[in-house]
């Protein structure tokens, strides 16, 4: 009977060990594991340059506000319809863009935008409407003309406020043709923002041949979003109040002031 109970005493020892160790050890090597971001490569948001170093000022703000929280991140760009899929499917953790109906159905986010983009008109410089595209002021005024919008695939903004209106867009799969569509007349209009516009007009060479107008439309509210079945989801109340604190202490805006003006 003393053999029995020692043997059966050792065991539950071991198991007793064993159950603490790993009780121990679980919040540490959830700790360690990082938020994985899927981003598209696109200036001045979020790019890696040549040496292999994160930059762009949604990187810099989002991994400067994750890191408050003690979250580490890591990011992997894809095309953009790519990154969707993947935080849809699990395979990603995360992603930053506007919150939509359809991509609110996967992925949770937090209440306040920590960016919103200004959208302007752009236009060719011999469009035969010019005149009347310089003078609109709403989206009904785009359905109005009858204007056809060129996008990139993936762009939910335009989803919600452009097509669904009932007005006609043509789509490309990379941002970058977007502007080499407008400028052949592929389209009348196309409504991005500035600041990340003319680096790719001008690389794509058409910079001569596109107007952008004083148009400006609805801003576009930026966020992170991150899978619902992402233990991190949890913790998106906890990153806004941390956007609230940047905000507070101007560090949004001194990272901000280091890419604007680089055109």
């Amino acid at each position: 009977m003393r053999i029995i109970f020692g043997r059966a005493g050792r065991r539950l020892a071991v198991w007793c060990l064993a159950a603490a160790l790993l009780a121990g050890l679980a919040p540490a090597s959830f700790a360690a594991e990082p938020l994985r971001v899927a981003y598209p490569d696109y200036w001045p948001f979020f790019t890696r340059t040549e040496e292999g170093y994160m930059t762009g000022f949604f990187y810099e703000i989002v991994s400067e506000a994750l890191g408050s929280l003690g979250i580490r991140s890591t990011w992997r760009a894809y095309p953009w319809s790519r990154c969707q899929a993947l935080v849809r499917s699990g395979e990603a953790d995360a992603m930053i863009t506007v919150p939509t109906a359809e991509r609110l159905v996967y992925a949770a986010t937090h209440k306040d935008p920590f960016y919103l983009k200004r959208l302007k008109v752009f236009t060719t410089v011999e469009n035969p409407k010019l005149a009347e595209i310089r003078d609109i002021r709403s989206i009904d005024d785009i359905f109005r003309l009858g204007l056809v919008v060129v996008t990139y695939h993936g762009n939910g903004w335009n989803g919600k406020y452009i097509r669904s209106r009932g007005i006609k867009t043509y789509e490309s799969p990379l941002l970058k043709n977007v502007w080499l569509m407008l400028a052949n007349h592929r389209g009348d209009i196309v409504i991005e923002w500035p600041m990340a516009a003319w680096p790719l007009i001008e690389e794509g060479g058409v910079a001569n041949r596109i107007v952008e107008t004083d148009v400006s439309l609805e801003a576009m509210p930026f966020h992170l979003l991150i899978n619902r079945d992402c233990p991190y989801a949890a913790r998106l109340p906890e990153f806004d109040e941390a956007i609230k604190e940047m905000k507070a202490e101007g560090r949004i805006e001194a990272i901000l002031s280091k890419y604007e003006g680089k055109q």
